[in-house]
């Protein structure tokens, strides 16, 4: 009986199959980590927040980007060693963006508010504000010139407004439309230190339909951005006037405006935030 051959070309395949690789496989990109803060103690406290804080955890679980540590309190604002009792302890430096859902003047202290600034403006890191994310802090001026603005008012409530959009090259802008409608509490912003020279509108409220007579209407341009955009020092800033009610985080919409916000503040997505004078 004849011996059966197996060809040279099997034999080579299965060398090849069988052997280990040569190339070391890449090792999973480190998940990111993202403070996210919802103050219930100062301020006016909205029945979203706790949605909204849900929301923000389950959009970083899911895209696998970032693990979200929820607080509602301030302790963990700081670049000090927490002091004790605390327990399994965080501070500014575990953190690379934080997520602000506030309003009031708050409970930082001095050294807290210098450990934030220093936070995005030495340490490069972000900061993405919802709603009255700006609201915020109206007797400490760095806070507003770093978020770019301070919440004024909302002089017509809750309604359906026309949005456009004005930079639709940046990641929290480019799945929306030239302009879309959405139902919310609309604001102004204070006239200062908001500026188009300091930050990038990424998206205004179409003011031709309102009552700008109104005597809670405060600016004297018809300006409203629903969501800007600077950088300060090395880190990066956001700001979206989305939030105000609950169903507002179940859009997915807003959801994805939010996720490439933080995306962008943790310097995991470029976007031009080069402040743009003018209206687009």
């Amino acid at each position: 009986m004849s011996k059966s051959t197996i060809p040279l070309t099997v034999i080579a395949s299965l060398i090849v199959t069988l052997a280990p690789s040569s190339r070391a496989q890449a090792p999973a990109p480190q998940r990111k980590k993202l403070l996210a803060l919802g103050d219930t103690h100062t301020g006016y406290t909205h029945d979203s927040i706790g949605h909204a804080l849900a929301v923000i955890d389950r959009l970083g679980h899911d895209s696998g980007l970032y693990d979200t540590y929820i607080r509602t309190d301030s302790q963990w604002i700081t670049k000090q060693p927490v002091p004790a009792p605390a327990r399994n302890a965080r501070n500014l430096d575990y953190f690379d963006a934080v997520f602000l859902f506030i309003s009031g003047e708050g409970d930082w202290t001095d050294q807290q508010k210098k450990d934030f600034i220093s936070f995005v403006k030495d340490d490069g890191k972000g900061v993405v504000g919802a709603h009255t994310g700006n609201g915020a802090f109206y007797e400490w001026p760095e806070f507003g010139e770093m978020m770019g603005g301070y919440f004024d008012n909302h002089p017509w409530g809750i309604f359906d407004g026309r949005v456009v959009v004005e930079a639709p090259d940046f990641p929290a802008m480019k799945h929306f439309p030239k302009s879309f409608m959405k139902h919310e509490e609309f604001y102004e912003l204070r006239a200062r230190p908001y500026s188009r020279d300091k930050v990038r509108v990424l998206a205004h409220l179409d003011g031709s339909t309102l009552d700008l007579k109104n005597p809670d209407y405060h600016r004297t341009d018809a300006d409203f951005p629903v969501a800007l955009a600077r950088t300060y020092g090395k880190g990066r800033t956001f700001w979206s006037n989305f939030g105000h009610a609950s169903e507002t985080w179940d859009d997915p919409d807003i959801q994805k405006m939010y996720l490439e916000a933080i995306k962008w503040a943790m310097g995991l997505t470029p976007g031009d935030a080069t402040p743009r004078p003018g209206r687009q």
